[in-house]
């Protein structure tokens, strides 16, 4: 049986030996450097680069002595260009070329891959273009706004045969890999019930007025793909998350990366039916997702999943503002939002707990994961490089996204929705209502 040292020793060999401090084990900077060929290195491009984005580039600059250089940015908010430029400089040493334009940016042979932190409704269009300009993607959750999404980017991937990480990190840290390695050797039994959770205390996004485009907005391509409305001046940067246009709320924020790791150590694919309930509860205002949300998914073998969000509440379970709980016939374990995990028996007693100091920053919106995000970097590189297995394929991933895309499509109807065995809806017309969207003219995504 693998001890936890081991396999945190393999993860760390997977990953080309990375310590979050240094580089491979008996090598310089420089000596490493030399082993490296210039067919090795990783030229990669960032989309989107105000927020998570911005703190993507300085991770990828931060891989520079392990063959990545980030030469091109793309935003249409030139102060957001500005910014990460300089966080590219102070970090790698090197100035990124500037787009404000993801088109245009991608008729250059100049890098091989592209990261994409976007609003969510632009993700799947710009892996798809990504993808047909011949580019490895680095694709920020969720996959895509609506399910439809999910297919168009997996028949892109057969097509185009690109390298598609998403980032869900959770799937490199070595702590929450072993857990889930515990899991599944029987560590708590069977697992027969999952929870997850996610609070926080968020301000409200206020009622927006029409106005004048700001001069450093590209309000065109702001919107993309999506059908064109008036400027208004609470939705640029954050806030559009909690409006159905452009966003998917809590659950696709937040919510996707604790329902990946259920599915994960239940080892479970698509349920037979999903129900959502709650409601905007706490400001009058734009806002149109949930506030506080709650999750039911019911699988074939009987097995059950929740999801509950507070989006304006300041709490926690067992400590944790977010995380999961897997309830088994031995026993409980609890993952929360770091590189950690905790094992009760039947009576609640700690049995073991696995720590870590490279820890989830509570209330961290941006980069809250920044010193473990290193692990998927590198994985990401590794399947570029040497073809080896992503920690967050596509496939899996689009899974995990649309499960809490059939939560919000049972909110958003009111009431429970069945599924079949490969994740579409069971004969519910005003649900398939939700399946896709509609999109700009001329935006329509086509592989």
């Amino acid at each position: 049986m693998t001890t936890r040292r081991q396999f945190i020793k393999n993860v760390a060999i997977g990953t080309s030996a990375i310590s979050l401090g240094g580089v491979l084990p008996g090598f310089s900077a420089s000596s490493y450097r030399n082993i490296m060929g210039s067919n090795d290195r990783i030229r990669i491009a960032g989309v989107g680069v105000n927020a998570r984005g911005n703190a993507l580039a300085r991770g990828f600059a931060n891989e520079k002595e392990r063959g990545c250089i980030v030469t091109d940015i793309c935003d249409v908010d030139t102060r957001s260009i500005e910014k990460c430029i300089a966080t590219v400089e102070k970090t790698a040493g090197n100035k990124p070329r500037a787009h404000e334009d993801i088109r245009k940016m991608l008729e250059s042979d100049n890098f091989d891959a592209v990261f994409i932190a976007t609003p969510d409704h632009w993700h799947a269009a710009g892996a798809l273009m990504a993808m047909k300009a011949g580019k490895h993607v680095y694709l920020e959750k969720p996959t895509s706004h609506n399910p439809d999404e999910n297919r168009i980017l997996i028949e892109a991937k057969k097509k185009y045969r690109k390298v598609v990480q998403v980032g869900n990190q959770r799937r490199s840290w070595p702590n929450v890999a072993y857990a889930m390695k515990e899991l599944h050797e029987g560590i708590i039994g069977d697992i027969h019930y999952g929870k997850s959770w996610y609070y926080n205390k968020r301000p409200s996004m206020g009622i927006g007025k029409t106005t004048a485009i700001p001069t450093w907005l590209n309000w065109e391509l702001w919107q993309g793909p999506a059908p064109r409305v008036p400027y208004k001046d609470n939705v640029v940067h954050y806030d559009w998350h909690w409006v159905w246009h452009w966003g998917t709320g809590e659950a696709l924020n937040n919510g996707m990366h604790f329902v990946d790791l259920l599915r994960w150590g239940m080892q479970l694919d698509y349920p037979v039916s999903v129900d959502s309930i709650g409601g905007r509860y706490h400001y009058q205002d734009d806002w149109e997702t949930p506030d506080t949300q709650l999750v039911n998914l019911k699988f074939a073998n009987g097995k059950v999943m929740t999801w509950e969000s507070q989006s304006c509440v300041r709490s926690d379970i067992g400590g944790y503002a977010s995380g999961v709980t897997f309830y088994g016939s031995k026993g409980s374990m609890t993952i929360g939002g770091g590189n950690e995990y905790k094992v009760f028996d039947l009576d609640n007693k700690l049995v073991k707990h696995v720590d870590s100091k490279m820890v989830f920053e509570e209330g961290n919106l941006v980069n809250p994961t920044q010193s473990l995000d290193a692990y998927h970097f590198q994985n990401f590189f590794n399947a570029i490089r040497k073809g080896d297995k992503l920690n967050s394929p596509l496939t899996e991933a689009c899974m995990s996204t649309q499960l809490v895309q059939l939560a919000n499509i049972s909110h958003r109807v009111g009431r429970a929705v069945k599924v079949n065995n490969n994740g579409t809806i069971v004969n519910d017309k005003e649900a398939v209502k939700f399946w896709k969207r509609n999109y700009e003219k001329g935006w329509e995504l086509k592989v």
